[in-house]
């Protein structure tokens, strides 16, 4: 069963920046995007940036300009860099797969930025 390994997520103060990775476990074939989604308290998960397997990216309207997605297909791994950093970023960042009409899912990993 594959499985998707997020690091990177942390504390930090409004206008910093973090990097998050997202490793899959095993090779998975006909990835179709890959992608990161946030969920805050009291909210619903919410797409933040996802790029496809042709490169191309989509961003929510709140992090453009600020978010970087990318991936590394041989590594099997997808990052988000996120820069200048907002209280309302802070959220349980989920990695995302979509490979053979399955979603792959990683853990969550916190992200708390403080004003």
């Amino acid at each position: 069963q594959v499985q998707l390994v997020e690091s990177g997520g942390g504390s930090v103060q409004a206008g910093g920046s973090l990097r998050l990775s997202c490793a899959a476990s095993r090779s998975i074939f006909s990835i179709r995007s890959m992608g990161w989604y946030r969920q805050a308290p009291g909210k619903q998960r919410e797409l933040v940036a996802s790029i496809s397997s042709s490169g191309g990216s989509t961003y929510a309207d709140s992090v453009k300009g600020r978010f970087t997605i990318s991936s590394d297909n041989a590594k099997k791994t997808v990052y988000l860099q996120m820069n200048a950093l907002k209280p309302e970023d802070t959220a349980v960042y989920f990695c995302n797969i979509f490979a053979n009409y399955v979603d792959y899912w990683g853990q969550g990993t916190q992200v708390t930025v403080s004003s």
